[in-house]
């Protein structure tokens, strides 16, 4: 070993120990520690074979995905940036990359409300501009006024007209040669997608005029994108990461088909298509499923004989509508941070931050503000966009992305047997499919596996929500659109309207026995739960004498009660405190822990259906739901 030298002083080898004087570590060394730490928790005894321990570690995706607590260099999969099969990313392997496009979506009605924010929003850091246009958004007549204040030869413009979209384009394509724009400088994207429209609305699917614009746009405007796979509308319904890009890469195929059924070359038709994907706080499924998309699409070019570096996917990742939330929405600035980093890391071309407020309505000007910032920040400041493919090298990602990519071509194969993406949609594969997995989601966000910060738990219930315009409704029909909080707050609402219709929230009352010590995990965990359904929760403070506490639940006005302690309390208080309060006219008396005592009627636990326990709770005390 050969010396160190260190701030000038030369450090002998014989001294240089360091990790040498540790033992080589090995996956069973690993094995026999995480073994240690699991008995003492009960999860393992003395008896468990070592080659279980992982799988007590390991947790499972909706798409039956393997997560690993250990991943090694066997799991790396090799590539590099700009090479096929493009999972790091679809530019040349520069060491140094110019960012994302920054593209923030626009829906107020109003034409001269859309045009300010617009404009506020190019002279703040935005790129490019995503107009929602016809039902639902802006009207086609008022899109001369909303861009009148966009140079359209620099600032992209994609456009998102659903049953309008033929409209849409020809009012767009007049209005830049109105203003003199060369065809070759206008860049953007018409956002084509009839089967995208067939998803939500239910309305057949007809690719012709798609085709048509694509042709139109390769030979006249090179810079526009005709075609968008818009993927989100299968994450909308409940699918998972796995069925959105499976519905994805069957959508861009059948468009291939239409397009070179139209005359275009395979190299021509790709460059017509962008794909749309929803990003979510979980960063590492969000990395893993931009990087698995590039590499499905890199593997249908290639089977259509695409010439080589022309199956790069084009990708616009948007944060999720799924994981926002109505209650606390302020949680949503957090979600959409995690969401936005997620999508720069896993290579996205562009990314629509939605504003924190978006369930509530038409987001205001600090919302948008806020929104563009968010990438301001991950750009500018931390730098995230100065790395190619920074997840590249994680053995974790390499292998997700790997999996994701394996369990999302199969549904794509299934698909394609069903007679592809028009014919799973119209037979009902494609909504089946999803609904399953919404339906195991559901179950795990009932019983808070799932949690929701500021909903299911940790909610706020002294919040005064912003009040904004309602949005204009979307054509609908189709596929559900889903929130992932929908339940939760719809009780919520429920509570909130009996508050205000009279003039007393509902409340359950927690009987907290003995002192403090005792009482405060389960109380906290009692309330927490109650609250997450809009309910007050009202503790009695420390004691176990049952004349004071059935004094302090008259006083309380609450129908329901809880009792919360520990196992020892319970053991020598809880009967006798139950069948007083039952005398005293409690509806439903819940305890909070294990064990069964005279006048509890059931339990609340770690696990336990919380939903169902709302729900129980809000009949009970005469709530209308």
């Amino acid at each position: 070993m050969r010396s160190l030298t260190i701030a000038g002083m030369t450090v002998p080898p014989e001294e240089l120990e360091l990790a040498a004087a540790f033992p080589a570590a090995d996956r069973d060394r690993w094995r026999e520690l995480c073994k240690g730490v699991l008995r003492k928790s009960g999860a393992a005894t003395e008896d468990t074979p070592l080659e279980t321990i992982e799988e007590l570690l390991s947790t499972t995706t909706y798409d039956g995905i393997t997560v690993a607590p250990l991943y090694t260099a066997e799991d790396a999969v090799p590539g590099r940036p700009g090479l096929p099969p493009y999972a790091r990313g679809v530019l040349p392997g520069a060491e140094v990359v110019a960012g994302w496009d920054v593209r923030q979506r626009h829906a107020h009605p109003d034409p001269g409300v859309t045009r300010a924010a617009i404009q506020a929003d190019l002279e703040n850091g935005v790129t490019s501009v995503w107009l929602t246009l016809g039902q639902g958004g802006l009207p086609v007549t008022g899109l001369p006024e909303a861009l009148g204040e966009v140079y359209l030869d620099l600032a992209p413009v994609i456009l998102d007209a659903g049953a309008e979209t033929q409209a849409a384009a020809e009012a767009f394509l007049a209005l830049a040669a109105g203003r003199g724009v060369e065809p070759a400088r206008l860049t953007g994207g018409l956002g084509a997608d009839p089967l995208g429209l067939a998803a939500r609305t239910g309305v057949p699917a007809e690719l012709e005029p798609a085709a048509g614009l694509a042709v139109r746009c390769v030979r006249e405007y090179p810079g526009l994108r005709a075609i968008t796979v818009d993927a989100t509308v299968y994450h909308d319904a409940g699918g998972s990461d796995a069925e959105e890009l499976g519905c994805s890469i069957a959508a861009g195929v059948a468009y291939l088909r239409a397009l070179t059924d139209a005359g275009l070359g395979v190299d021509e038709a790709l460059g017509t298509l962008e794909f749309r994907y929803a990003a979510t706080a979980d960063q590492f499924l969000t990395i893993a499923k931009l990087r698995a998309a590039r590499r499905l699409w890199a593997r249908v070019a290639q089977a259509c004989g695409a010439s080589l570096g022309e199956g790069g996917q084009h990708q616009h990742a948007v944060t999720s509508s799924a994981m926002m939330t109505a209650r606390d929405p302020w949680v949503n600035m957090l979600r959409t941070t995690i969401a936005a980093f997620a999508a720069g890391v896993g290579g996205a071309d562009a990314v629509t931050v939605q504003p924190f407020d978006a369930p509530l309505g038409l987001p205001d000007d600090f919302a948008r503000r806020i929104a563009r910032n968010t990438q301001a920040l991950l750009l500018e400041e931390a730098s995230l966009s100065r790395v190619a493919d920074p997840a590249g090298g994680s053995w974790y990602i390499e292998r997700l992305t790997e999996e994701l990519a394996q369990a999302s071509w199969a549904w794509f194969q299934e698909i394609e047997r069903a007679g592809g993406a028009a014919g799973a949609l119209r037979d009902g594969l494609v909504e089946d499919r999803l609904a399953a997995t919404w339906a195991g989601r559901r179950d795990n966000l009932a019983h808070r596996r799932d949690p929701l910060t500021g909903v299911s738990e940790f909610p706020n219930p002294t919040e005064n929500l912003p009040v904004r315009t309602p949005a204009p409704p979307s054509q609908g029909g189709g596929l559900p659109r889903i929130r992932y909080a929908q339940d939760y707050e719809a009780l919520r609402d429920a509570a909130d309207a009996h508050a205000e219709r009279t003039g007393r929230r509902p409340a359950v009352f927690l009987a907290t026995l003995g002192p403090a010590a005792a009482y405060t995990a389960r109380g906290t965990f009692a309330a927490n739960l109650f609250q997450a359904g809009g309910l007050r929760t009202e503790p009695s403070g420390p004691g176990t004498d049952p004349a004071d506490l059935v004094s302090a639940f008259r006083e309380s006005g609450a129908g329901v009660v809880c009792l919360c302690s520990s196992d020892k309390v319970y053991a020598d208080h809880a009967g006798p405190v139950a069948q007083a309060l039952r005398a005293a006219g409690a509806k439903r008396i819940w305890l909070a822990g294990k064990g069964d005592y005279p006048g509890v009627d059931a339990r609340l636990f770690a696990g336990c259906d919380a939903l169902e326990v709302l729900r129980t709770t809000l009949d009970d005390l005469g709530v209308a739901r």
